[in-house]
């Protein structure tokens, strides 16, 4: 794997962490529910799923 798209997964890693932060997290913090799940969890698993759908598509796209 080439140096620029290890970049991109530690910038990716960092923004994954950026968005599980206390901080941002109390943003998602109500108690109103969506689809009958709470707002957070949404949020939480949203993230989690977009940071594995993206390096898993930079590690197939740029795997050598």
């Amino acid at each position: 794997m080439k140096k620029r798209h290890e970049q991109k997964l530690v910038i990716l890693s960092m923004l994954v962490l950026l968005a599980l932060n206390i901080p941002l997290l109390l943003l998602f913090d109500s108690s109103k529910p969506l689809f009958g799940f709470p707002i957070i969890y949404i949020y939480i698993f949203s993230a989690w799923l977009f940071s594995i759908a993206t390096s898993y598509l930079i590690i197939k796209r740029y795997y050598e």
